[in-house]
This record gives C-alpha cells, sequence and structure tokens, in this order.
C-alpha cells in the first residue's frame, strides 16, 4: 500500500513539473490568401510597384496585368513609376535609393514589376497575375487607416499605423500619387487594341511623390495594441492636379518586404479594416 501511495505521489511531481515548464506558444493566424477572415485580425493587401513609361512600348503588358488583377481581388494596391524621358518622371536621384534595393547591379530597363518592394514578378506578368493575389488575405497583425484634408494648396494626411503583436525594425513608406493624366502611350504590344501610339492614355496611380524617405522613415512604439500615428503637412506640389491626389501607405519590415498597404482617396477619413 506504502509503494502506491509513494508511486503516485511520484508521478503527480512528475506531471505539476511538467506543467510548470510548459511554454504556451499564442498561434499566428493564417495569412494564406485563401483562409477565411478570423474576427479581430486586419486585412491584408498586396502592393504592385510599376517601373513605367510613356515611351515605353512594353509597359503596356504590365498595366494590362494590373488590370486583370484588379478585376479578381480588390486587395491589389498599384504605384506606376515613371522613369527615362517621360513628363511624369520621378527623377534619377529621387529613385536612386529604390532603384539600388531592387536592382543593384544594373540598369533599370523597362517593364520592371515587383511585388510587395521585392519579389520578381514573372513574366509575362498577364500570365502569373495569380502571384500579386497570393500576396493578399484576410488576415494580419498590422492595420493600416489613413485621414487626410487636401485643398487646393496644401495637404494634412495622418497615417495611422495599429499592431496585434509585436514587431521591431519596421519603416513606413508614404507615396502621394495622381490620378486622371490623360497623355500618349507607346504600345508595341497587342494589349488596349494594339494601337501604337495609343494617343490619349489614362495613366493612374502615377508616383508624384514621397512623402517619406523612398524606402521608408523608421517606426517605433510597434508593440501589441499599440497605434502609431505619423502626421505629414505639406503644400500641393507645383505640377500636381490637387483633384487628382491619392496616396499609398505601407509598412516594410527589416527585409523591406511589405508587410501591409492600404490607398486613400484626398479628404477620405478611413477606419481600420477589422474583420468582424
Amino acid at each position: 500500500m506504502k509503494k502506491t501511495y509513494f508511486l503516485a505521489l511520484f508521478l503527480i511531481t512528475i506531471a505539476l513539473t511538467s506543467c510548470s515548464d510548459t511554454v504556451i506558444v499564442e498561434n499566428r493566424p493564417d495569412q494564406s490568401a485563401i483562409a477565411p477572415a478570423i474576427p479581430g485580425y486586419f486585412k491584408k493587401r498586396a502592393l504592385i510597384e510599376d517601373y513605367t513609361g510613356t515611351w515605353c512600348g512594353n509597359c503596356t503588358r504590365v498595366a494590362y496585368a494590373i488590370d486583370l488583377v484588379k478585376e479578381q481581388s480588390d486587395k491589389v494596391v498599384s504605384v506606376a513609376i515613371h522613369y527615362g524621358n517621360d513628363p511624369y518622371n520621378f527623377g534619377p536621384v529621387a529613385i536612386a535609393p529604390l532603384k539600388n534595393l531592387i536592382s543593384p547591379n544594373a540598369p533599370l530597363a523597362l517593364p520592371v514589376s515587383r511585388l510587395n518592394r521585392l519579389n520578381v514578378w514573372t513574366f509575362p506578368e498577364t500570365s502569373n497575375i495569380q502571384e500579386a493575389i497570393d500576396l493578399t488575405g484576410n488576415n494580419t497583425t498590422l492595420g493600416i487607416a489613413m485621414n487626410s484634408t487636401v485643398d487646393n494648396t496644401s495637404i494634412d494626411l495622418d497615417v495611422n499605423v495599429k499592431f496585434l503583436d509585436d514587431y521591431s525594425d519596421l519603416k513606413l513608406v508614404v507615396y502621394l500619387l495622381e490620378n486622371h493624366l490623360m497623355y500618349f502611350q507607346r504600345n508595341y504590344l497587342e494589349y488596349y487594341g494594339g494601337i501604337d501610339p495609343i494617343p490619349v492614355f489614362e495613366h493612374n496611380h502615377v508616383l508624384r511623390s514621397a512623402m517619406t524617405h523612398i524606402l521608408g522613415d523608421e517606426i517605433t512604439g510597434t508593440t501589441n495594441g499599440n497605434t502609431v500615428t505619423k502626421n505629414f503637412s505639406i503644400p500641393v506640389p507645383s505640377n500636381v492636379n490637387a483633384n487628382n491626389i491619392s496616396f499609398v501607405a505601407f509598412v516594410v519590415g527589416a527585409d523591406n518586404k511589405v508587410i501591409n498597404v492600404r490607398e486613400s482617396h484626398a479628404n477620405e477619413n478611413q477606419a481600420f479594416e477589422i474583420n468582424p
């Protein structure tokens, strides 16, 4: 009887000791494109940066691929970065840090496209639209919301970033874009009716100004439950129509890849995209 008692006591002691050493690992949400939405998490969007030019006859391929992506998903944000002899040229000095990031040892031979900043979009992009859609999802732990006031002379923009997890080494990138720019477009391909040049082509989401460093400004306070707000108050650029302004904000990690991205119209007040 005593042996049975001591054996039971020994087993209980081992069980209690084992329990005290157990480490509970918090489950992270499934961030894949096909995972169902989990209440409380944020919608996950993907970024396409399209390096393009009105003079570039092959660039219509990427533009058309972006159109195809957006027909299938409302979670993709695109930015057109014009380069070269172009009226909307972002400028070789301004773009240099980004060019050195995505193509450090070679010139930019347009068209060039990147998903979430660093992922090469497989050629031909029109046949690989799923690559962009696969970077979206219903569940992530970093959300973005923007609020802006824009008039003919000035811009006041708040970018809010909220965290449902602890992050470190993050940077915020904020772009000012211009839409509805009507100008010709060279077109060597069959897209858009195969016309070359297209005499009047609508250029949208055109990068006109980086309101942060183009590779991002460091953000701190990136801990679970916290919200960080960055304010930007600038004049409307002289070469931009205030009526056609929009904004894109995204957060990158230490690897320079996009964690989440959001676009906003001028004078829009956004809430965080939280799953109900």
